[in-house]
């Protein structure tokens, strides 16, 4: 018996939101977009029940642009699991260890059923740590007292509460795929990074830090003096705290670099089989995989880091070349120090005074950093294509069944195939490679908000798409026949 047969009956049985009969409506597409996202916020602004509020600390801080939710909500856990979900079936699906056929319908129930399942024991293997170990998350010893449960009951109750928000999360993914716009994963992700960007920029002291025109006001005002600008430490003032002039340039900088890129591409010219005159073009992107692997890339090193936070916090005997942890919970050196991402300038500018180590440690550092977002770009960008229905020769069968195809070659989906291969792969792992020395670059010059460089690549990408699938959404709105033509009916 394979493993498939042994389990189609738990995995073809596992909750699943529907698939609408027919063609969803823009303007509900909107409104369950739009109700997803409020229920997002929703969430991420309720703390567990049990909780000790104010204490603990967020291990994900620095991920947490990418990983989405809120440190000490019901969202704790964000769509880490679902992202490893993801590169556990992408390595995989990559080495044809799962033997299966995403072009089988019941393959494909067992891939979704495999896809939740793993989501799910990722969820509660995520928020147990956090809530039994590590201090990440402490219950408060008055709730265990007042129901007489003690306080592992009460962490019992939190770890509950956040699996649950975990799954939540994964169902309302779902419902965004399915009923909305874009993906829930991304809309998230654009959630938690322009909240941060919106705070960076609008928020003032009575909220607890002053954000960029609060500071330039008191700048104007003459409430705080900055220096001249000729001087080292007026120059400083400038670009950093609290004038922040280069965390503005890298935010606008990389919001055009992303638009410039994603207009960046090879253009296929395509004619119609039947229809005379009928004419277009496929466009290979340089971003052609998108930035979404970015994520997977960054949630792999989260993974990593939340290893070495376990293993520093419950192994008091840990070797010093693994690592060692100073008080914010932070490797000074060692192993994790050195796979720990920069992800603002104050961790590498040893001439500021705020940076760990040595400056040889600090390059040591970021060339593995680079090294890692460039190859595992290019690398997770390949996986991406390949398993989502990107590749040459699923691009071929797509072309070949919308009746189009290439101009002066057979109409053979094999000839197309050579045509794509010639494109794709190569402009696969550029674009995966340059997104990732983009989000290294960013991450060096700080943003405002401080929003990681690679979550604010991931929004304004992620973005630009969206911008991109309302626009066709409006198209086939008011052209049903294009429905029929690109299979969205």
């Amino acid at each position: 018996m394979s493993w498939k047969e042994a389990a189609e009956p738990v995995l073809s049985r596992m909750p699943v939101v529907e698939r609408p009969a027919g063609h969803v409506p823009f303007r509900r597409k909107l409104t369950w977009t739009a109700g997803i996202l409020i229920v997002y916020f929703f969430l991420t602004n309720i703390n567990p029940f049990g909780l000790a509020v104010g204490q603990g600390s967020d291990f994900f801080g620095q991920f947490r642009s990418v990983l989405a939710g809120s440190s000490g909500s019901l969202l704790q856990v964000g769509i880490g699991p679902i992202v490893t979900a993801s590169i556990v079936l992408q390595l995989l699906g990559g080495a044809n260890l799962l033997g299966l056929d995403t072009d089988d319908p019941r393959d494909q129930v067992l891939y979704q059923g495999l896809q939740k399942l793993l989501v799910i024991i990722v969820t509660a293997l995520t928020a147990a740590p956090m809530v039994f170990t590590g201090g990440f998350l402490p219950a408060d010893p008055a709730v265990g007292q007042t129901l007489g449960i003690g306080t592992f009951g009460v962490e019992a109750l939190i770890f509950a509460q956040i699996f649950v928000g975990g799954v939540l999360l994964l169902f309302m993914d779902e419902i965004v795929s399915k009923w909305g716009v874009g993906s829930g994963v991304g809309l998230f992700i654009i959630a938690s990074v322009s909240q941060q960007i919106v705070g960076g920029f609008f928020s003032f002291s009575a909220l607890g830090a002053r954000g960029f025109f609060a500071n330039w006001y008191a700048i104007a005002t003459g409430g705080t003096q900055l220096g001249s600008p000729f001087t080292s430490a007026g120059l400083e003032s400038l670009l950093f705290a609290p004038g922040n002039v280069l965390a503005l340039f890298t935010t606008v900088f990389i919001f055009g670099i992303v638009v410039y890129a994603e207009s960046v591409r090879v253009e296929i010219p395509l004619s119609h089989a039947r229809v005379k005159g009928a004419r277009g073009r496929f466009p290979v992107k340089l971003i052609y995989a998108s930035v979404l692997p970015m994520i997977l890339v960054r949630a792999l090193q989260a993974n990593i880091q939340f290893v070495g936070q376990l293993l520093s916090s419950q192994w008091a005997g840990m070797p010093a070349w693994l690592g060692v942890y100073g008080d914010q919970g932070q490797p000074t050196s060692g192993l994790f120090y050195y796979l720990n991402p920069i992800q603002q300038p104050e961790q590498w500018m040893w001439f500021r005074g705020a940076a760990t180590g040595e400056p040889w440690m600090i390059a040591i550092r970021l060339g593995i950093d680079l090294t890692f977002m460039i190859v595992g770009g290019a690398i997770f960008a390949i996986f991406w294509v390949e398993t989502t229905g990107m590749g040459p020769e699923a691009t071929a069968k797509q072309i070949q069944n919308s009746g189009m195809q290439i101009p002066g070659f057979r109409r053979n989906p094999q000839v197309v195939e050579k045509v794509m291969e010639r494109y794709i792969p190569q402009v696969t792992v550029i674009g995966g490679a340059l997104v990732g020395f983009l989000a290294v670059m960013a991450n060096l010059l700080g943003t405002i908000g401080s929003v990681s460089g690679t979550g604010l690549l991931l929004a304004v990408s992620i973005t630009y798409k969206l911008y991109e699938e309302i626009a066709e959404e409006q198209l086939m709105e008011m052209h049903p026949m294009m429905r029929q033509m690109f299979g969205n009916e």
